[in-house]
């Protein structure tokens, strides 16, 4: 193997570009020519390609977002764009491709897999809900970034004894609520893998101003309801005052942490050393502290599950 591709496809996450760096200065060491993707998969039905070298990806390991873009391709989803993809894909003789993204990234990436293309994946999305992997790239940041936007919020719920709703992403998955939630020491934390009902929430409410606590925070996961929902129920229920907070794309944007950046950095590196040994069609995982190979359908078929003693340990310490 002589030439080599990366691309990020889907929502951008902090550590893509650390793991881009990763990929090309990793693959420059092993004596391959690395070529970025602009635009995702779109990006390669078109040919768009970049050839990288080692100062293309200087000062980049602390920037969020992707410096490849990243776009939805509706074309690569059928059999005619993913021709025309691996059309771009041989006219340049790359022999190898690497895809920074989701779940549906991965289905994007079996597909070229199942034509014979040898195709790795690095799991990047702040959600962190691929299956077979413990750690997705951007996670750590998002949640940091979503707890240090609830310490700041908490603190005018006190100073007008008021009751936020903070709205947080995470489509089907609630690890961003559930990790923001208990790091910040929220009421109540609603997650799609365990909702509560309103009577519940209203309960843990009362029982903190029953000691003189005129104030919470409740943090749902936008895969259960919006926050204006929960605002409307709580209001017409039980006439509580309420004041909603959607952080929205806030929480994909930023530096990286330091977190994030040896991910991205430990699987960067690892997808060009599975591509050199001729791996294809798995995702690099991470697992019991280390990094682990997972086949693609694996990351895209199964369901992610959320640590639910984490969900429990929150309830007994927001009591």
């Amino acid at each position: 193997m002589e030439k080599i591709a990366v691309l990020t496809s889907g929502g951008d996450a902090p550590g893509m570009n650390a793991a881009i760096r990763a990929v090309v200065r990793r693959g420059i060491y092993c004596g391959l020519e690395v070529y970025g993707v602009r635009h995702g998969y779109e990006g390669l039905i078109n040919g768009d390609f970049q050839k990288m070298d080692l100062g293309s990806v200087g000062d980049i390991i602390h920037r969020g977002g992707t410096i490849l873009r990243s776009a939805r391709s509706e074309l690569f989803k059928t059999v005619e764009g993913q021709h025309l993809a691996l059309k771009s894909l041989n006219k340049v003789d790359i022999e190898g491709l690497i895809v920074i993204g989701g779940d549906g990234s991965f289905k994007g990436a079996g597909k070229l897999v199942e034509q014979g293309f040898p195709t790795i994946g690095i799991p990047g999305t702040i959600d962190n809900d691929i299956a077979g992997t413990e750690y997705s790239i951007g996670f750590d940041t998002a949640v940091n970034t979503v707890m240090e936007a609830i310490d700041k919020i908490r603190d005018t719920a006190y100073s007008h004894e008021r009751i936020c709703i903070i709205e947080v992403m995470g489509r089907e998955a609630g690890d961003i609520a559930l990790w923001s939630g208990l790091c910040s020491g929220a009421e109540s934390i609603i997650i799609p893998e365990a909702p509560q009902n309103v009577e519940d929430i209203i309960i843990r409410i009362q029982q903190g101003q029953k000691r003189g606590k005129m104030h919470s925070i409740i943090v749902v996961a936008e895969g259960v309801c919006s926050g204006e929902d929960l605002k409307t129920i709580i209001k017409e229920k039980f006439n509580l005052e309420t004041r909603v907070i959607v952080l929205g794309h806030l929480q994909r944007g930023g530096s990286p942490t330091a977190y994030d950046r040896m991910m991205a950095s430990r699987m960067g590196a690892k997808a060009v050393d599975m591509l050199v040994d001729g791996e294809k069609g798995v995702m690099v995982g991470w697992r019991k502290c280390q990094l682990v190979h997972v086949p693609f359908d694996k990351a895209y078929e199964d369901k992610h599950k959320v640590n639910m003693a984490d969900f429990y340990l929150a309830r007994s310490l927001s009591i």
